[in-house]
């Protein structure tokens, strides 16, 4: 969790990523979950004010991610080309039921007196994982990104662009206060936030990029297979894990249903096969056969 290792990630990742934003239109997002922790608990360690809460640790880590992934990529890119990290709040509705059913584990885990102690102190809630205790807050889902316009503004500037970082700033209208604009206590998932946007700016492409090379049925067993080329219908009919894969396979399938478009899912390392449609695992509306193109 040092910044020196966080950079030397970036740092890897940034040739792949500089290599498909010579050939295409770029915009990034980010997951931020280590990050938000170390926040956390550096802010635990001093005890003279009450935790920040999590709506202001997200803002914090788009800064610090966005900072590095630009300077890293404007590194390798021509000068010319222009980067932009935008603070991304993202709406989410009070009536949504993660709210009544919060499972996002955050922040360190605990022993059962202690967890106790501090659900009675500062109203969390938490839950078992594994032999231990953490806090859970709600996962809503993604509802409106409030900065749209001028993320598709420095698209039309031909801007690379760093947005929507760890699913964006969760926010919500006031229920009470008409046309007040609050910060909430809760996740929103990274690859959910992602399809959002990439529909909003009408992306030709949705890839998510991860530590395997692709979505596989039956993982860990020995029947296990890579999905090549896949449908919606054929992923919903799996399961995938909720805490890894299972978003990622439920952002694709969005965003191939509501737009037509191609979704795709592998490691980093193969980005710029996956976006030729050559690697990872290709999802591609119904209508489309498995073999190849419609």
């Amino acid at each position: 969790m040092t910044a020196d290792a966080q950079r030397g990630n970036v740092r890897e990742a940034a040739p792949a990523l500089a290599a498909v934003a010579q050939q295409h239109q770029l915009v990034l997002s980010h997951g931020n979950g280590p990050q938000v922790g170390l926040l956390a608990l550096q802010a635990a360690a001093y005890e003279g004010v009450e935790a920040y809460p999590l709506d202001v640790l997200g803002a914090e880590t788009e800064g610090m991610i966005g900072y590095v992934l630009e300077q890293e990529l404007g590194n390798l890119l021509p000068i010319e080309v222009p980067f932009a990290t935008l603070l991304t709040m993202i709406e989410v509705d009070p009536d949504d039921p993660a709210f009544g059913d919060p499972t996002k584990f955050v922040g360190p885990v605990y022993d059962h007196a202690t967890a106790d102690a501090l659900a009675g102190e500062k109203g969390w809630v938490f839950k078992q994982d594994g032999d231990r205790w953490r806090r859970v807050v709600p996962s809503p889902q993604p509802k409106r990104i409030f900065e749209i316009r001028p993320i598709r503004w420095l698209l039309d500037q031909g801007a690379v662009v760093i947005c929507a970082g760890g699913g964006g700033v969760p926010t919500m209208y006031d229920p009470v206060q008409e046309r007040t604009l609050v910060g909430v206590e809760a996740v929103i998932d990274k690859d959910l936030a992602s399809e959002l946007l990439a529909r909003e700016v009408a992306a030709d492409l949705l890839v998510m990029v991860t530590d395997v090379d692709g979505v596989y049925s039956g993982w860990g067993s020995p029947e296990q297979r890579k999905l090549e080329r896949t449908t919606p219908e054929e992923l919903r009919a799996l399961d995938f894990a909720a805490g890894s894969m299972g978003p990622k396979v439920e952002a694709a399938c969005r965003f191939v249903e509501r737009t037509g478009a191609r979704a795709a899912i592998g490691g980093l390392a193969e980005i710029e096969d996956i976006v030729k449609g050559s690697a990872g695992t290709q999802v591609v509306p119904a209508r489309e056969t498995i073999g190849g193109e419609a």
